[in-house]
């Protein structure tokens, strides 16, 4: 590195090789890591799934499970009573079943204040009852989660969900080999009513304070281990579907995820993932496309980072958590309520004879099927290979600014004559004390002649100053939504429309920040700058991609190839089609073009007008649900793209605007 650095030293072959072919090697190292990320979905490429805690046991037990009459009696008698509660949760039936049935219940309220616009205040309640182990001491706990929805509720019901659950309840309440404690747990208002149990259980806020009011909880059991959501939309099944996603990208230990796959396989209950069945295709292309599109919806759901259940908000607990949801297979063999509820006891029974916490299978991976992942060590070279081009450039660049610099200071001397070569190879001269003298002249008209060899040098005082000030304005619109909300209900306009028009403002706003750049026409100043924000960049996708390998791909994919585009242009037209490209990347107008070929996508038959608008209200939607899923379960996708896209956006922004005079316009000085 340091003959990076120091430009007396040289450059030696290897920088050299590396200032003449970086546009290349930047272009083969995002090829070959959008080639390699799109190969692991090719079978050979990937790993079967196995069990890595042998404690576990999965299946060896007998299923005992006979309460299914119990359960359809509960679900007729909830059917019955949801007619009673249009908007609400029938709290009190429940209570009184799970009194019945001999659970300590327990009732937990919360409020949740609306972050934005006008002040408004929801509440909720949740329901839950403890089942106390037998043989242990109530240091760790199961639980299995409902999400109560009422009549009235845009989703599919989960009344079926509920009476399995309670049946199950039942079930347990008699048997005498639990080492841990279960919770039966009935959430209102779908993941506000979970995030809100969850953090009072636990005693903490996720998201902005006085924005939940989670509330207290008085019955209590230990840590929680592992946690199971029900999403059962009928009473008779054909298939389920195993959803892992949650926030933030966080997955479940890959050993539950292993032991829900068995159990479902050992009731011969067909199972999907991302509903979509296992296929092994003969066809080894349609093999590969077909699990790379398993794989791509996957890494779809997993960079939004919103949970896709109520499973999704345990993980950041470190409580292993899944959703098992109903979906409806034609021509499938249905299942009642008897084989969900040996399902659920096979689970149940694997997870209490755990001795400690999931650790020893995968944390990280993806899933091309149920059958088969990607790990970590597979996946990660990809990201690793598209963030590398932009480090190559950012080196290159540098190692030119080196170069330029060297020639300067220390120019090639010029090929010198064969008198001066005499002169020099001759004797020593005669008079010493006349020789020194005119060499001591010489050396006082150098030093009142001298002048700095490189005036265009670098400053980095207001480059930094720069880079540091569009960060800033990043984290002034972090914290803007609610000004932009209020100021917008000053003149009766809706959240939506106001965080949309408001964003897109500031957008136009911040594209005359160029004009406001002192060092513009300082060629080394901006390649500098450059250098920062491909620095940048790079390192944002790495350390994105150990948390949310998805979003990182995803980001990558899209500004990678752009940010490498950018840079200096000492041509008019090029510098403009190099603003408009980079105009184009703006994270607003991405998520307004993917926003909207989602929509042409999903309604091909519709009319061009209708799906524009159609697509627009959802982009609005899609903001203001970014927004207040920050504020209230800690989600950091709106955060991360304001903080650090935007204001890394706007640096590339201003190198594009590089006032960098071309070779024939450069005055050539006078030689005396």
């Amino acid at each position: 590195m340091g003959l990076l650095t120091d430009p007396s030293a040289g450059q030696g072959k290897v920088t050299k090789a590396l200032v003449k072919l970086y546009v290349k090697l930047c272009a083969l190292l995002y090829l070959a890591g959008i080639g390699w990320f799109c190969s692991l979905a090719y079978t050979p490429m990937n790993t079967g799934t196995y069990f890595s805690e042998n404690a576990l046991l999965p299946g060896l037990v007998k299923s005992e499970f006979r309460e299914d009459g119990t359960a359809k009696f509960y679900h007729e008698e909830l059917l019955d009573e949801m007619k009673k509660y249009d908007d609400g949760i029938p709290y009190p039936w429940l209570l009184a079943k799970m009194k019945q049935i001999g659970l300590y219940t327990y009732t937990h309220n919360f409020t949740l204040h609306y972050p934005l616009g006008r002040a408004q205040k929801f509440t909720g309640k949740n329901v839950y009852g403890i089942v106390r182990a037998p043989r242990g001491s109530s240091t760790e706990t199961l639980v299995l989660s409902v999400p109560y929805r009422p009549p009235v509720s845009v989703h599919s019901t989960t009344a079926p969900s509920i009476a399995v659950m309670l049946a199950f309840a039942k079930f347990a309440r008699k048997q005498n080999y639990w080492a841990k404690d279960i919770i039966f747990l009935i959430t209102e208002h779908e993941q506000l009513g979970m995030q809100a149990w969850l953090e009072a259980y636990h005693g903490v806020t996720c998201g902005n304070e006085f924005t939940l009011d989670h509330g207290t909880i008085r019955g209590r059991a230990g840590a929680i281990q592992a946690a199971i959501n029900l999403e059962l939309h009928e009473p008779m099944l054909t298939q389920v579907d195993i959803k892992v996603e949650g926030l933030n990208g966080q997955l479940p230990n890959l050993d539950l995820f292993n032991l829900a796959a068995k159990m479902l396989l050992k009731e011969s209950l067909p199972h999907t993932f991302k509903n979509r069945q296992n296929k092994n295709l003969r066809n080894p292309v349609r093999d590969w496309y077909y699990s790379f599109q398993t794989l791509m919806a996957m890494v779809a759901t997993q960079a939004t980072g919103i949970p896709n259940g109520n499973h999704g908000l345990y993980h950041r607990f470190g409580i292993q958590a899944l959703t098992l949801e109903s979906s409806d297979l034609r021509g499938g063999n249905k299942a009642g309520f008897l084989v969900i509820g040996r399902i659920i006891e096979g689970i149940f029974r694997s997870l209490n004879n755990l001795l400690e916490r999931f650790h020893q299978s995968y944390f990280f991976y993806l899933l091309p099927s149920s059958e088969r992942f990607i790990s970590i060590g597979l996946y990660m070279p990809a990201i690793c290979l598209i963030a590398g081009a932009l480090f190559i450039k950012a080196c290159a660049k540098w190692c030119q600014l080196q170069e330029n610099q060297t020639q300067k200071e220390f120019p090639e001397p010029k090929n010198k004559t064969l008198k001066e070569k005499e002169k020099v190879n001759g004797t020593k001269p005669d008079d010493m004390s006349k020789f020194w003298a005119e060499m001591d002249e010489k050396y006082k008209v150098a030093l009142k002649t001298y002048k700095p060899l490189d005036p265009d040098s670098i400053n980095f005082i207001p480059i930094l100053f720069v880079f540091l000030m569009t960060h800033v304005i990043g984290v002034l619109i972090m914290n803007s939504p609610q000004l932009i909300t209020f100021l917008g209900g000053q003149y009766n306009y809706s959240t939506e429309i106001s965080l949309f028009y408001g964003f897109t403002a500031i957008s136009l706003v911040l594209l005359i920040i160029p004009l406001f750049i002192p060092f513009k026409g300082c060629e080394k100043s901006m390649s500098t700058l450059n250098i920062l924000s491909l620095l940048e960049l790079g390192t944002t996708l790495i350390c994105i991609s150990m948390n949310n390998f998805s979003l990182a791909l995803y980001c990558g994919a899209i500004y990678v190839p752009f940010a490498l585009i950018i840079g200096i242009s000492r041509w008019m037209w090029t510098a403009a089609i190099k603003k408009i490209i980079w105009l184009l990347t703006h994270p607003l107008f991405v998520l307004v073009a993917t926003v909207l070929t989602y929509t042409y996508v999903v309604f091909p038959g519709e009319k061009f007008e209708d799906n524009f608008y159609r697509g627009l209200a959802a982009t609005q939607q899609a903001i203001v649900f970014s927004v207040v899923d920050s504020m209230i379960y800690g989600n950091w996708l709106f955060s991360v793209i304001t903080s650090i896209f935007i204001p890394n956006w706007l640096c590339f922004w201003i190198v594009a605007f590089a006032k960098v005079q071309t070779k024939d316009n450069i005055p050539k000085k006078k030689l005396d």
